[in-house]
């Protein structure tokens, strides 16, 4: 119950509206449910004894405001009446399913956008926490699992449910033992094979939920790595691993198809049998063969109706039980915190003139990691290039996620013109520096836009992609290509050598105009020709540009002002270029 009172909680005030029209539908349906089934008791009697029919005292009001004055008149407005109720039912019938379904995926996407809004805004130290194929298996599969097999099936179970409360109803009015029977017998059936099935629907969830992660994860990592893959023929240790997820899911969704389908033709076969026990016990009843027509039609149409309601509420149920793993997962993510919003507005504006220290800074991933470094105190100028170089393993990179203001320091603090930075404010700081990594990750788009990431086509400003190109020793090649700064690079740059793809990336930082420049490796693939140039245009950038960089090759870092050296004691050091060289 927790876990629908926190779905109900994510449903956005717009859907709750649009399910106040869903309940109106569900309403009417039940309604014209009771009227439909009502209405074939006068049916019958007046096609097998209107006369009868006539005399009722429950019909002379109607008889008297329709102004029919013999027997023969009556047959001609029952039958329009329980033509026009069939009609209607079967129209509220099909809006209840159209609406129920079209809410239910509104919903659903309601929850995907959700989940990935909130996935974006997690700190960086959540997302390398964990792996990227548990976010899209929940994103994409497991919220269509929850908007198929937890959101359609409530609404599908209210409805069902309301519908078999009115049809019983008129049921228990017309013959109230018989309508005891079939209400127990079809009732108690479902309730058992529910108890039986109750385990396997559970188990058939957890495969569904744990494989269906592991199937992303499998092809992610495949596709990702088909380079390495084709060149070591590894294809079929990839495939294997693929196969023993999909396998064992498929076979999970097909037995929860089958516990969920399989009884209704149990239901049918006894259902049919009351309804003929029902037509042999009239017979040998002294009643006269109009009424037992008349109770028996009415009886043979409501079990016509309720058999599917039935097993519609059963088959909901089994959905909702065999997504709940799934259900789980998705309420999960979607409990993710979004970034504190600032209420004091401006003053939490990072102004960057002066300097950017780090004070007394320690950092580890958890409380049980090792320190990657402890007390470093770090003071840069605004307009300075620095350079850090150290062993593999010394924390450079994470000393430059600290400076970005991906990692917050477990100890300590980063402080830009004297104001530390933290989950209020780094946003603002964060859109002053612009960040080149190692590994650039390119869209499958042209180049314009690859360089100008994360700008609507139409918003993308050609002058400053034409000079980060030429800054970063791009623009002659791209003008020497025949779509030149629209040519289609393919996924991650596929149609391009890593040097290019590395310049794209550098481009796209020097677009943005930022204050600061973060190189991380940034420049391990270009030769040194192309390296010098563009470390010379660097140079040669304003005085307000701060550049951090970390490099391997010493000759890179030759136009910083100073050198941080970061060694196995955990500590910093800071030298001179020409001392360093030496």
């Amino acid at each position: 119950m927790n876990n629908f009172k926190l779905l109900w909680k994510h449903i956005k005030i717009r859907r709750r509206k649009q399910l106040l029209v869903f309940v109106c539908l569900m309403l009417l349906a039940s309604f014209l449910e009771i009227l439909s089934v009502g209405s074939v008791l006068p049916f019958i009697g007046a096609l097998t004894n209107p006369e009868e029919v006539f005399q009722s005292n429950y019909l002379q009001p109607i008889i008297s405001l329709l102004g029919i004055t013999s027997s023969k008149q009556i047959l001609m407005p029952l039958t329009a009446i329980f033509i026009s109720a069939s009609i209607f039912t079967g129209i509220i019938r099909i809006a209840l399913l159209y609406v129920s379904n079209r809410l239910a995926q509104a919903m659903g996407a309601d929850l995907s956008l959700e989940i990935y809004q909130r996935t974006l805004h997690q700190d960086y130290s959540v997302h390398i926490s964990r792996n990227s194929s548990e976010i899209v298996t929940s994103i994409i599969t497991k919220t269509n699992l929850v908007c198929d097999g937890i959101l359609l099936p409530i609404m599908n179970l209210i409805s069902s449910s309301f519908i078999i409360v009115a049809l019983m109803s008129v049921l228990f009015i017309i013959d109230t033992l018989v309508a005891l029977i079939l209400a127990t017998s079809i009732g108690g059936l479902y309730l058992l094979v529910m108890i039986y099935s109750r385990s396997q629907i559970q188990e058939n969830s957890r495969i569904i939920s744990t494989l269906s992660t592991k199937k992303v994860k499998s092809l992610q990592e495949g596709l990702g790595s088909m380079r390495d893959i084709l060149l070591s023929q590894a294809q079929n240790f990839y495939f294997k691993i693929y196969r023993d997820a999909d396998l064992p899911v498929r076979r999970a969704f097909a037995t929860l198809a089958f516990i969920g389908g399989s009884p209704k033709y149990a239901i049918e076969a006894l259902g049919m049998t009351i309804v003929a026990l029902l037509a042999y016990s009239m017979s040998n009843q002294d009643l006269s063969s109009s009424s037992s027509i008349a109770v028996l039609a009415a009886f043979a149409i409501g079990a016509q109706r309720i058999l599917p309601t039935f097993q519609l509420s059963y088959a909901s149920y089994s959905l909702i039980k065999g997504s709940n793993e799934s259900f789980k997962d998705v309420l999960q993510l979607l409990e993710q915190p979004l970034p504190k919003v600032s209420n004091q507005g401006s003053n939490h504006d990072i102004i960057f003139e002066d300097k950017i220290e780090l004070r007394n800074v320690s950092f580890r991933y958890s409380d049980n990691a090792p320190w990657i470094f402890q007390n470093v105190n770090l003071e840069i100028k605004n307009g300075e290039h620095v350079g850090f170089v150290g062993p593999t393993g010394t924390g450079k990179s994470t000393l430059i996620d600290i400076l970005l203001g991906l990692l917050l320091p477990s100890e300590g603090g980063l402080f830009i013109d004297g104001i530390q930075i933290d989950e209020t404010n780094r946003g603002s700081w964060q859109k002053k520096i612009a960040h080149v990594p190692q590994m650039i990750v390119l869209s499958d788009n042209s180049v314009e836009e690859n360089i100008a990431f994360a700008t609507d086509k139409s918003e993308i400003n050609i002058k400053r992609v034409s000079k980060a190109a030429k800054e970063a020793q791009l623009s002659e090649l791209i003008e020497s290509w025949p779509e030149k700064y629209q040519t289609l690079i393919g996924e991650n740059g596929i149609k391009i050598s890593g040097g290019q793809r590395q310049r794209i990336g550098i481009a796209r930082a020097l677009y943005n105009e930022s204050q600061v420049l973060f190189f991380d490796e940034a420049t391990s693939a270009l030769d040194n020709k192309t390296e010098k140039n563009f470390m010379k245009s660097l140079g040669e950038l304003s005085n307000n540009l701060t550049l951090l960089m970390i490099a391997h090759r010493l000759t890179t870092l030759e136009h910083c002002n100073k050198i941080i050296e970061l060694n196995n004691s955990k500590n910093l050091t800071e030298t001179q270029y020409n001392v360093l060289v030496k």
